[in-house]
């Protein structure tokens, strides 16, 4: 086995195998010895599984017959992580491990889309509070617009715009913003995330043409997605942009934030964080609370005041395991 000095991205793995690109741009198979396959964690007489290995990740390898064998996986300087999707049967709290979906990016995208399936703002909330949560620039796109014949969109555009995000109205169909969202990837690495159906993959593939990315319709009968793209999967497009493509989600819950982080992960709340008469004031119940008079002088939207208070009531205060 001839040794190399070299880091290279991992752009892709499942299993045993992936692929890595080089120092050069170069793509090679990327082969996962033992230690860095699927990593195990005990609690409670009970084992769970973790990613050792995600896209993103820069790795130290060695070469192996032309391959590039992973020897050790570099600290990430950020990485985007939601809470494992439920076991089928498991009902123990701490069962739900951490699902890191990529690291070392530059920025989220979170695609929504207006109708088919129609638009949630509480789903595409979550998403904003796990890139907050991870310290990841995030930016909205609100696809299908083409299909919203009430011209909603425009009022949702406000209200996040009005938060501090980007965002950009888009249409994969019509090509509307199409180009807003090209210029918002080039030049960086970027998680492009969302639930199923919303049409992530088209609005990549309208953005860059040559990606050729497969797609498929929403369910009449459900207004669901399918999952097209199967694995994460990072693709360069055009040099220097690196796009990473996701599986549409059916529930996103972020990871490893408790009852006393989450106001600091909606961005309107930071002015009024320390005003409040409690220090650990959750903006729910306590008299003096700052945030609550914002929303009723209009300082922050209802809507997602809202929000707040329905993620808030889902997070177990308790450690992550």
């Amino acid at each position: 086995m001839a040794l190399e000095n070299s880091v290279g991205v991992v752009e892709f793995v499942s299993g045993s195998y992936g692929t890595l690109r080089n120092e050069r741009g170069e793509r090679m198979r990327l082969l996962l010895k033992g230690k860095l396959k699927k990593g195990y964690t005990h609690k409670d007489d009970k084992m769970f599984h973790t990613d050792i290995v995600v896209v993103g990740d820069r790795a130290r390898y060695s070469l192996t017959g032309g391959d590039a064998a992973a020897e050790e996986i570099l600290e990430r300087r950020n990485w985007l992580s939601r809470k494992a999707p439920k076991r089928r049967g498991a009902r123990a709290k701490g069962e739900r491990m951490e699902q890191v979906i990529a690291a070392n990016l530059d920025r989220l995208l979170v695609v929504v889309s207006m109708r088919t399936p129609d638009f949630n703002n509480r789903a595409l909330d979550r998403f904003l509070v796990a890139g907050e949560s991870a310290g990841v620039p995030t930016a909205v796109a609100l696809n299908k617009i083409d299909l919203d014949e009430s011209g909603e969109h425009e009022n949702w555009a406000r209200l996040y715009r009005d938060v501090g995000y980007e965002v950009y109205p888009t249409s994969a169909a019509t090509g509307e913003g199409v180009g807003d969202v090209r210029e918002e990837l080039l030049g960086k690495t970027t998680l492009v995330w969302g639930a199923s159906g919303v049409g992530k993959t088209s609005l990549l593939n309208a953005a860059f043409p040559d990606l050729a990315l497969p797609v498929s319709e929403v369910s009449e009968a459900t207004s669901k997605g399918k999952h097209t793209t199967v694995v994460a999967k990072m693709h360069e497009p055009t040099p220097g942009a690196f796009v990473v493509d996701t599986p549409g989600v059916r529930e996103i819950e972020p990871y490893g934030v408790e009852e006393g982080d989450l106001r600091h992960y909606f961005p309107e709340f930071e002015p009024f964080n320390n005003e409040c008469r409690y220090a650990r004031c959750t903006h729910s119940h306590e008299p003096g609370c700052a945030a609550e008079a914002a929303v009723e002088a209009g300082e922050i939207s209802v809507e997602r005041f809202e929000s707040y208070l329905r993620m808030l009531a889902t997070i177990e205060d308790e450690p992550n395991y």
